[in-house]
């Protein structure tokens, strides 16, 4: 079947259209020049044909979604929505020259490339789901390129809430990079089908192909479809791809959902450990903080960091390398110069980053860390978690607070964040332990509030 031709490009206040892109099922994307600020733009069209109030909310849905999430470095930035004269809605997006899905099948990408990828896309899906968001078509042809390099998670059409998705049709299944609980129907999608894609993608990258896609064989749909949910999966081929990350790759795609990392934060620390262990430069996680954050002098690279047992490294060479002396500044006499010797500037840039920053921070205390607070007291707080041990089944329950549309509960269970959820129950398998503790935080707009007081139970006949 041939291709359809692009639609004829809207004519837009204040934008020079250039040339077609691309076209989709539902919409077409031009190169438009915008006036003012002069820059190149990319704008996605909603088709006639299709536009109808579904695709329409859809579409208005994707530019809020968007919107929100486009200050993340690794996601596609959008600048402005609206509707065109002849009644298309039209987004208004950042101009990416390349897409990495037309390199991954051309040119073997190098392995500290697509490492470095694999960590700031899955810090894009992490902070999406964060936000309470999935995306649901995780995939390289959804991987663009700015015209400085850095790679960006394009297309959140067929996107939707973490709450919604369990009952939210998929729309545009990409079968190559689906999970096979997707592929079956059994979901929508989930925080482990979004691993499933993570891991896909990456193993993609490598491979040159799709996991299941076999070279010259039956690669049609129904074939994926089948080989996804049953047939064990390939190492990629490469001879510089160690050990430990076709491990990871094979976890992530585990046929069980359980049974893969428990989220995109768990697969972008396997992804540093395989970076750490080869010696390459380790990509920092790009995940939002919290304004509260921003008052602690900590070094956000170490915070990103995996720790060197993860990958094997020797422990004592890291801290040695990480305590490093600062020489110390001489106010001796130079006896042979017959001058006296000034502060090395990096003590003297170190004595006044010290100084600006006791200013700041008292800055901070005095005004800004007010200001989060009291926009932190007006998030509610559960006050009444109760736990409940059923064999090696822990269930924590709570009233709910007053939490409003959007809201949605962050359950802590001993350290590790469970899936954002909206209910006021959550069960979890005691996994072997004798004793399971959990905490609920009510997170508002993207902003967590106050943490309810941490509930431990016994679980008998463990350990």
């Amino acid at each position: 079947m041939s291709r359809r031709l692009p639609s004829t490009p809207p004519t837009l206040p204040g934008f020079e259209f250039i040339r077609v892109l691309g076209s989709g099922g539902f919409a077409d994307v031009f190169l438009y020049e915008q006036n003012m600020p002069r820059r190149l733009v990319a704008v996605k069209v909603l088709l006639a044909g299709v536009v109808n109030d579904d695709l329409r909310q859809m579409f208005q849905a994707e530019a809020n979604l968007m919107a929100q999430l486009s200050s993340h470095p690794s996601i596609l930035t959008v600048y402005q929505a609206s509707v065109a004269a002849d009644g298309r809605p039209y987004l208004v997006m950042e101009y990416c020259s390349a897409s990495i899905g037309q390199r991954y099948r051309a040119v073997q990408l190098p392995l500290g490339e697509v490492l470095s990828i694999g960590v700031r896309i899955a810090s894009a899906v992490e902070t999406a789901h964060r936000s309470g968001v999935l995306h649901r078509d995780i995939k390289p042809s959804n991987i663009l390129t700015t015209a400085y390099g850095h790679p960006v998670l394009s297309d959140f059409g067929i996107a939707a809430t973490l709450g919604q998705a369990e009952r939210t049709e998929a729309v545009g299944l990409s079968v190559p990079w689906s999970a096979p609980e997707v592929l079956r129907d059994e979901t929508s999608g989930t925080v482990a089908s979004e691993v499933w894609a993570l891991g896909a993608t990456v193993y993609s990258l490598l491979a040159g192909r799709s996991p299941f896609e076999v070279p010259g064989g039956d690669n049609s749909p129904q074939a994926l479809t089948a080989r996804i949910g049953k047939a064990k999966l390939a190492p990629t081929g490469r001879i510089d791809v160690p050990a430990s990350l076709e491990a990871v790759l094979a976890r992530s795609m585990a046929k069980q959902p359980k049974a893969r990392q428990s989220g995109a934060l768990e697969f972008i620390r396997d992804l540093q450990a395989v970076e750490e262990e080869l010696g390459l430069p380790q990509t920092p996680i790009e995940v939002a903080m919290d304004d509260w954050a921003l008052a602690t002098a900590v070094d956000l690279d170490e915070r990103t960091r995996v720790s060197p047992a993860r990958s094997g490294l020797d422990a004592g060479r890291r801290r040695r390398r990480s305590h490093a002396r600062v020489p110390a500044a001489s106010t001796a006499a130079d006896t042979t110069a017959g001058r006296t010797r000034s502060a090395p500037p990096t003590a003297r840039r170190l004595a006044w980053g010290v100084a600006v920053a006791a200013v700041l921070l008292v800055a901070l205390v005095g005004a800004g860390i007010v200001t989060v607070l009291q926009n932190t007291r007006t998030i509610p707080v559960v006050t009444d978690l109760r736990g409940a041990a059923q064999g090696t089944e822990v269930t924590f329950d709570w009233s709910d607070p007053g939490i409003r549309s959007g809201d949605a509960y962050l359950v802590w269970i001993d350290g590790e964040a469970a899936p954002i959820q909206r209910e006021t129950s959550l069960s979890v398998d005691a996994g072997g332990r004798d004793r399971v503790c959990a905490s609920v935080t009510v997170t508002r707009d993207g902003r967590p509030g106050t943490p309810s007081t941490e509930r431990c139970v016994d679980v008998e006949g463990v350990g």
